[in-house]
């Protein structure tokens, strides 16, 4: 069952990647647009993320981890139940709460203002700040998950 786990491990790494793009260089890049056009582009982005392959990986991933987690428990013993766990929480922990209780409530209060610029060029700063930072948290937890469960792969 190997294959799982570097399938998993591979699914989360593409997630890990797709997240340090925005860390890296698409929030920066929006940050710089004038506040109603920086706003109108995430606004945009985030409509178009529910209907992608992205979504699938990401929201896929989490009942992988859970099956992944009760597999690993039941099954593996020593370093690859740890690592495989490690992983289901790191994903469950760091992406998918973090993405559920932070961004996602950003995501839909920036999607409310829509068509008020005023209101938007006002939060726009402090929302691109914490968005971000949380989104650091969500690629440290993808990355954190595909590493672990591609080391459990080579253990067990």
């Amino acid at each position: 069952m190997e294959w799982v786990l570097m399938i998993a491990g591979g699914a989360a790494a593409l997630v890990a990647g797709v997240f340090f793009g925005f860390s890296d260089f698409i929030m920066r890049g929006l940050i710089r647009a004038p506040a109603s056009q920086g706003a109108a582009g995430m606004i945009a982005l985030n409509r178009t993320v529910y209907r992608s392959v992205f979504m699938v990986l990401l929201l896929g991933l989490v009942p992988v981890s859970v099956a992944l987690g009760l597999w690993a428990f039941w099954q593996f013993d020593g370093a690859g139940r740890a690592l495989t766990l490690a992983g289901g929480v790191a994903y469950l922990v760091g992406v998918l709460a973090v993405t559920g209780l932070g961004n996602i409530p950003m995501n839909v209060r920036l999607d409310a203002m829509d068509g008020q610029p005023d209101e938007t060029a006002n939060c726009w700063p402090r929302y691109v700040q914490r968005w971000t930072r949380l989104n650091h948290s969500r690629t440290t937890g993808s990355a954190l998950a595909a590493l672990c469960w591609l080391a459990a792969a080579h253990i067990v």
